[in-house]
């Protein structure tokens, strides 16, 4: 099984409207791709949260090949459309991870 995490920065100022936006929008719109089976969103604790808190998105796909289908058909425009809601609002780092037990 594959993890793709995405870890988010946010300023304070978009934080509210941002997690309902994830909740309601995103996670579901990532899911609709039929890429991923299973998404989840936690907030990271112990780090520096002055001037915004960090999140991480972690969606599960069953194999490399539907998260290499999300990055061929899907990312781009999942990307975009962040970006253009959120423009320099936040910032966000990609990994991908593979479980092994």
């Amino acid at each position: 099984m594959i993890i793709y995490n995405v870890t988010i920065k946010l300023d304070w100022r978009i934080h509210d409207a941002w997690l309902r936006w994830m909740k309601e929008e995103h996670l579901p719109a990532m899911l609709e791709t039929g890429c991923f089976m299973k998404a989840q969103l936690v907030r990271i604790l112990e780090v520096d949260d002055e001037e915004g808190p960090t999140y991480a998105a972690q969606f599960y796909a069953v194999d490399k090949d539907q998260y290499d289908r999300y990055i061929g058909e899907f990312a781009t425009g999942m990307r975009a459309v962040s970006m253009n809601k959120w423009g320099d609002m936040f910032v966000a780092f990609r990994s991908v991870m593979e479980i092994v037990n």
